[in-house]
């Protein structure tokens, strides 16, 4: 790992895209994603949802050969933390951060060997949607997690605050 300071920027391969809410009398809808507007390779194989508590932070961590597309529509807003941890990258060792969720609704598609995080920064549970293009463990969870976690790691250069 390098031993230099973060360059802040944007992080290549890494892709933040708004999400409309198409509001009615009835409330809210939000297309995600569509077969349409993805690649092949980041394709989702499989959805979560999870709720994460005021204050929380979920990561550090990083992917091997997964690719999430996370979906911060609300109810919550989320700090998001990227670090470029690819030594071929072209923006190797940038870190980047933006604050999105309801009041500012994104995709975001993080490639592996970007380390990402995220605090829910509102007064009550947010929630956050992944569509990641791998099945967590593999088929019929049979295969090792992919994921190298650094939030257990106090000599981590991975830290959000």
């Amino acid at each position: 790992m390098s031993e230099k300071p973060f360059t802040k920027g944007k992080i290549e391969g890494v892709e933040i895209r708004p999400l409309k809410k198409f509001v009615d009398e009835r409330g809210w809808l939000s297309e995600m994603w569509r077969t349409d507007n993805v690649t092949e390779e980041v394709r989702p194989v499989m959805t979560y949802v999870s709720q994460t508590y005021p204050g929380v932070v979920r990561g550090p961590h990083e992917h091997v050969d997964q690719t999430d597309y996370f979906c911060f529509l609300g109810p919550g807003n989320f700090k998001l933390y990227l670090w470029d941890n690819r030594e071929d990258s072209e923006t190797y060792w940038v870190k980047q951060v933006v604050v999105i969720g309801e009041d500012s609704p994104h995709a975001v598609i993080i490639p592996p060997g970007v380390v990402h995080a995220y605090k829910n920064t509102s007064p009550h549970s947010g929630v956050v949607i992944n569509c990641p293009n791998a099945l967590y463990m593999g088929e019929n969870y049979s295969q090792p997690i992919d994921e190298i976690r650094h939030e257990d790691d106090e000599d981590s250069p991975f830290k959000a605050d």
